[in-house]
């Protein structure tokens, strides 16, 4: 079977970014198909191209993979039409690709939205297999959050979410709200998989040490580790609320350690630096064999968004999935289905949205309790193996696109 693969923001290991199209496009390859991988370039990814773009374009084998890399470069830190051109020449140029390429399926994962037009197309025009993946509801959640507050632009976006639910033969959500949300537009009998990000388990097995942590943190320190995008969705002034509520109490045993990119990043950093916040470290994004050292250097993870409801089911964030392959007990500050799953699995400590002093007393139990601390760690290695190990997410995957490839 040979797979035609659209993924904007791809990236191998080598970059700082989530990894879940690299390793399922290498299990398709071990399961005996081929992967054409059609993507942009995102600051923090890395494509394993390594040529010059010609005609706005290159193209090579990655791992087995063929990938073709667009010239069109990205960033979170972008303004919001920046990114929305880029999004849709994307979808122009993609759309090139499957109107004139020999495949058996084209498979589409958002975001953006726009990600799913060339497979539309290819299903009517073409009369191709698509199998659609959503990894964030749109337009729900930038509406929700308030980012796209247009009538036009949110009725335009609507109408495309539904059109790409129905021209799939097939699709996948990566989280509960999101199949929920897909199987409320789309037929009843249209099949719908939950395959949620995972844990790449053999990644964390080689307890690397190729990463010097800042000199500022102290070896006695808990060091808790948010690894992420700094945007409007990550509501991370409420964690800076956080340590400034430790700051008052004269606590010192707790750092935190914001590693990642971000619009809003600068803006932290300054707040950090204003109010004098000794206990918040800012890095740069890494790669991701890079960040393996860090988790292992590192006591805890932290899960922060918004509080917004939208997000509560309809996310499937990667950083959580890295932080428990590392074996560390994640922080976890809005409801949902992680939270529960961290309360159930007793793997960390899910605190209340918008509370800075529910967050800091959490933050101060770690330190008050190493034994504890330690044993949550375990419970999240052991939820990591059972429910989320990726080389068996990846075979649901192989198998949901070979049912729609052989239908």
């Amino acid at each position: 079977m040979r797979v035609l693969y659209f993924h904007q923001h791809f990236s191998t290991p080598g970059g700082a970014t989530g990894t879940r199209s690299y390793e399922m496009a290498k299990k398709l390859i071990q399961r005996g198909h081929s992967v054409t991988m059609v993507c942009g370039s995102y600051n923090v990814a890395a494509t394993g191209l390594t040529s010059k773009f010609e005609n706005g374009r290159r193209e090579g084998s990655v791992d087995g993979i063929h990938v073709i890399e667009f010239d069109l470069t990205y960033a979170n830190a972008d303004s919001f039409l920046k990114r929305t051109w880029q999004f849709i020449k994307y979808a122009l140029r993609s759309t090139g690709i499957a109107l004139t390429h020999d495949y058996d399926v084209v498979f589409a994962t958002s975001t953006p939205l726009t990600a799913s037009i060339p497979g539309i197309l290819a299903r009517w025009l073409r009369g191709k297999r698509f199998v659609f993946e959503v990894r964030d509801l749109w337009p729900e959640l930038p509406k929700a959050m308030g980012v796209i507050t247009n009538p036009v632009v949110l009725m335009a976006m609507s109408v495309l979410e539904k059109i790409s639910y129905v021209s799939a033969h097939a699709c996948i959500g990566l989280s509960p709200g999101i199949v929920e949300g897909i199987k409320r537009r789309c037929s009843k009998d249209k099949p719908v998989y939950m395959i949620p990000n995972g844990c790449d388990l053999s990644l964390y097995d080689e307890n690397p040490k190729n990463l010097t942590l800042p000199k500022s943190i102290n070896t006695g320190d808990v060091l808790v580790v948010f690894t992420g995008a700094h945007g409007m969705a990550n509501g991370l002034d409420k964690v800076l609320d956080a340590a400034q509520e430790l700051e008052k109490r004269g606590e010192q045993r707790v750092t935190l350690l914001f590693v990642g990119e971000g619009k809003l990043k600068p803006a932290l950093k300054a707040r950090a630096e204003q109010q004098d916040l000794s206990n918040c470290i800012f890095m740069d994004a890494i790669p991701k064999t890079k960040l393996m050292s860090l988790m292992y250097q590192a006591d805890a993870g932290l899960m922060s968004l918004a509080n917004v409801p939208a997000f509560y089911y309809g996310t499937s964030p990667n950083k959580f999935f890295d932080y428990i392959s590392a074996g560390l007990p994640v922080i976890n500050n809005y409801p949902g289905w992680l939270a529960e799953m961290i309360t159930e699995n007793d793997c960390g400590k899910a605190v209340p949205p918008d509370n800075a002093t529910a967050l800091a007393d959490a933050l101060q139990a770690l330190a008050d309790n190493p034994e504890q601390l330690k044993d949550m760690g375990i419970k999240a290695r052991a939820l990591a193996e059972k429910q989320f190990d990726r080389s068996q997410l990846s075979d649901h995957f192989v198998q949901a696109l070979e049912q729609v490839g052989t239908a």
